[in-house]
């Protein structure tokens, strides 16, 4: 199962009491006060972790909560501290607060961390508030409440190449020549159902990661077919590859294809209008490819790539052309607000 966001319900723990406690000893008169302070609750944290490639393994637990405090103790001893809850998340989680819609942190590196809801301070014992004409206190401080809220986990996967195009594109069989991943193929529609990524060895020493993002159609932005749902993963890759399968070596009607999956990234979020983008006919193998890889290259006046997943031919130049790209256009667009939210 794959699954890219989340809801989830974070507290931290209330902090400890503080202590009102008297010192009594034989032999020593008037001790005075000894109350300890109260532990602090723990926080909740997320945190990205490179060992999750999703967010399916926090499916079955929707409310997070702390440990709180302990109540202080007399000597002078402070409670405990509640420990910290971390939950990992993988690399590209987005984390919203769901209430007030804004960004808590983006979380794209393993390592990255945010503390979503933080564990109350403990309250202080009644030794705080000795002074020299108040020796006896019998006040001391209750712990203090934990910050809790809603929030979102939104993933994005990160990716140095993102493979476009209607379904029946071709995507996941190029995937699946060119690294070790394994998507699922089949002749029909919408076979791919969640992002696969896939490690592409450019040479000995040089490698991209290469995802094969579901088929998108038009009013993918408004949410038809799988919509806005996948197309938001679209965001984190540096480098878009555009494919088109050669279903007419009518121009008109291969330009209209690559025009129309142009405009539901634009109208998604502006910013991917403006991805660096390699365009790729697929299937070169097929009656007639040829005579629409040349209608397509005059018709946009841009370069266009040949290939075919089935025969090997092209491969080894769209590998090239990627990774010429990716070098060229080090860092992936951030995503807007518009978008993210």
């Amino acid at each position: 199962m794959f699954v890219d966001r989340l809801t989830l319900f974070v507290e931290g723990g209330r902090g400890g009491a503080g202590a009102v406690s008297f010192r009594r000893e034989k032999y020593v008169p008037r001790g005075g006060p000894d109350g300890g302070d109260g532990g602090n609750g723990g926080s909740v944290l997320i945190r990205a972790d490179s060992s999750y490639d999703n967010l399916a393994h926090l499916m079955n637990r929707k409310f997070w909560r702390a440990a709180a405090g302990a109540s202080g103790q007399s000597a002078n001893r402070s409670g405990l501290s509640g420990e910290d809850i971390v939950i990992a998340v993988p690399p590209g989680t987005l984390v919203r607060d769901r209430d007030r819609s804004h960004v808590l942190r983006d979380l794209r590196a393993a390592g990255d961390e945010v503390v979503v809801a933080r564990g109350g301070k403990g309250g202080k014992g009644n030794k705080r508030f000795a002074t020299a004409t108040n020796r006896t206190p019998r006040q001391a401080e209750p712990g203090q409440e934990a910050e809790s809220r809603w929030v979102v986990l939104e993933l994005k996967v990160i990716a140095d190449v993102g493979l476009l195009g209607f379904p029946n594109a071709g995507k996941s069989t190029l995937l699946s020549r060119i690294s070790r991943a394994r998507p699922e193929i089949a002749g029909y529609p919408f076979t791919t159902k969640y992002p696969v990524l896939g490690i592409v060895q450019v040479d000995s020493e040089r490698s991209l990661v290469v995802a094969d993002i579901p088929g998108l159609i038009e009013g993918a932005h408004a949410g038809v077919g799988l919509g806005h749902e996948f197309l938001r993963h679209v965001e984190r890759t540096r480098v878009l590859v555009h494919m088109i399968e050669p279903v007419s070596s009518d121009p008109a009607e291969l330009v209209r294809h690559y025009e129309a999956i142009r405009r539901e990234l634009e109208l998604f979020n502006p910013e991917l209008a403006r991805t660096p983008e390699l365009i790729v006919v697929s299937k070169l193998d097929l009656t007639d490819a040829d005579v629409a890889l040349d209608n397509l290259r005059r018709a946009l006046g841009k370069p266009v790539i040949g290939v075919s997943a089935v025969t090997g031919r092209g491969l080894a130049e769209l590998v090239q052309a990627m990774w010429q790209a990716v070098q060229s256009h080090p860092s992936a667009p951030c995503p807007t607000e518009a978008a993210t939210s």
